[in-house]
């Protein structure tokens, strides 16, 4: 029986929300410290919110950039960005809402674009200021007892430092360890590569390349090295809908974005967008992909289709045995390979955390909302989800919704109201995406959205009712946290 489970069978009670999370609102927020582990695109998002609204913020970054994963090269040792990566949301999307690309920057923004715009943008708004670059952090750890002590949490760097922060804010990523297939890893005997390490195509001119996946960055380095490689296969495990870039000569994300509102059918919307699909690009299955059957991540390219049109590429869908060099495919044919490049996603890694505090099973993180960890106040994880619009955009809802938080201005939910909240989410992905490990973190925005939203106004209504409580009660507005703090601990 699942923990949700187990507690949810426990004698109901009513409370103000966690306990735990309660005593958290003790202290004068604007007295507290907070930490931020890293300077991309989510975590500088959230230093700005928090600092613009006069919160103590430090952020602590590996390398000696800001921008994370769209630093091409970064000296921190942990992006994936290749030569010519491209976002694949338009630039008047994935803006954040109150800092604009400039005017010049092409429609997609390329890897440089983006690190300029997130330099800037912190430059802009005082978080440069604010970053301890050359300071990777190798432990969080906790000074308190959840329910019983204030919220306080020890950062130690790679160099020994430790210090002291109220609030600890994880804005790592889930993008920096590559997932490796162990029967591509050690049963091809060629030159093995994950796309994590592609940077550009010259070092595989004129040899046989076979990439592995259909995701961005699949189509990507499939449509980047077919032009000089001796042979390019790519296999498409799962079924696709691969949308186009532009479509009437304006970005598909502008038009698509338009769709998603509350009164138009998910369904149609669905119909709607494949539709579009299917006029630049027709029936996937023509080119050898087989059919999306399931909801999955989407996959955008303005190439790859040409480059299978014109049998540059040609698309497998299944490896059925390795023998060395060649690979045997499902349809029983079987060719002869220099390199394989796995483009078969990432591992969700947070070295410098307890996998007893946060577990990572089947590489995913319990989270509720993506964003907490139920167990321990004042730990909050951002970025640790996958969109169907720009990430930018998820990552302003996100610190939006922790700020109200940290301020004090909300209380979480009961644990086990928490728990039933992931319990639903885990049951909602199973029954609708195929099951893979970059769709255990995958959010349907407009949806997501809404969810944050909702939950923010009841966190701030919990508060309100401690308040009137404290002043009610004869104490003060903190006195209804540990009347609470009293009713959860006869259910634990």
């Amino acid at each position: 029986m699942s923990e949700a489970a187990t507690i949810e069978n426990a004698e109901a009670v009513t409370t103000l929300g966690d306990p735990a999370w309660a005593l958290s609102q003790k202290r004068d927020p604007h007295a507290k410290t907070h930490a931020i582990i890293g300077a991309g695109a989510s975590g500088i998002c959230l230093a700005k919110h928090l600092l613009e609204v006069g919160l103590d913020v430090t952020v602590f970054e590996v390398g000696t950039k800001i921008g994370g994963m769209w630093v091409y090269e970064n000296d921190s040792g942990l992006s994936s960005a290749y030569k010519t990566l491209h976002i694949n949301t338009a630039k008047h999307l994935t803006n954040y809402s109150d800092f604009k690309f400039k005017d010049s920057v092409q429609r997609f923004p390329s890897h440089w674009d983006m690190h300029d715009y997130l330099h800037e943008y912190a430059e802009h708004f005082g978080v440069k200021d604010r970053i301890r670059f050359r300071s990777e952090v190798t432990e969080i750890k906790p000074l308190f007892t959840p329910g019983k002590d204030e919220p306080r949490w020890q950062i130690e760097t790679v160099d020994g430092l430790k210090l002291e922060f109220d609030s600890i804010c994880v804005a790592t990523g889930h993008l920096t360890k590559p997932l490796h297939v162990p029967e591509f890893q050690d049963g091809f005997k060629g030159e093995y590569m994950h796309s994590h390490y592609y940077r550009t195509p010259e070092s595989f001119k004129g040899k046989r390349v076979c990439i592995v996946g259909v995701g961005n960055s699949a189509v990507d380095i499939a449509s980047d090295m077919c032009v000089i490689t001796e042979s390019c296969v790519m296999v498409a495990r799962s079924g696709v809908m691969i949308s186009p870039k532009l479509i009437f000569g304006l970005p598909v994300t502008d038009i698509s974005m338009k769709l998603f509102k509350p009164w138009i059918p998910d369904k149609l919307r669905r119909k709607i967008i494949a539709f579009m699909t299917y006029l630049v690009h027709g029936d996937m299955t023509e080119f050898g992909f087989k059919p999306l059957t399931r909801r999955a991540h989407p996959t955008t390219s303005a190439t790859i289709i040409h480059d299978v049109a014109y049998n540059r590429v040609t698309v497998k869908q299944g490896i059925e045995k390795i023998d060395g060099k060649t690979l045997h495919f499902v349809d029983g044919t079987a060719e002869e390979f220099d390199v394989l490049l796995a483009c078969t996603g990432y591992l969700i890694d947070l070295p410098f955390l307890s996998r007893d505090m946060v577990p990572i099973v089947d590489n995913n993180v319990e989270l509720y909302k993506r964003i907490v960890p139920v167990k321990w106040p004042g730990l909050y994880i951002i970025g640790m989800i996958m969109s169907t619009t720009a990430l930018n955009w998820n990552y302003e809802e996100q610190s939006k919704w922790i700020r109200e938080f940290i301020l004090g201005n909300a209380v979480m939910p009961t644990r086990q109201e928490m728990l039933r909240d992931i319990e639903k989410k885990k049951e909602f992905i199973a029954r609708h995406y195929k099951e893979s490990p970059r769709h255990h973190i995958e959010e349907e925005h407009m949806y997501y959205f809404k969810e944050l939203h909702k939950s923010l106004r009841q966190g701030k209504w919990r508060r309100f009712r401690q308040r009137i409580r404290g002043w009610f009660g004869g104490g003060s507005d903190r006195s209804g946290s540990q009347q609470a703090l009293g009713a959860e601990a006869s259910v634990e």
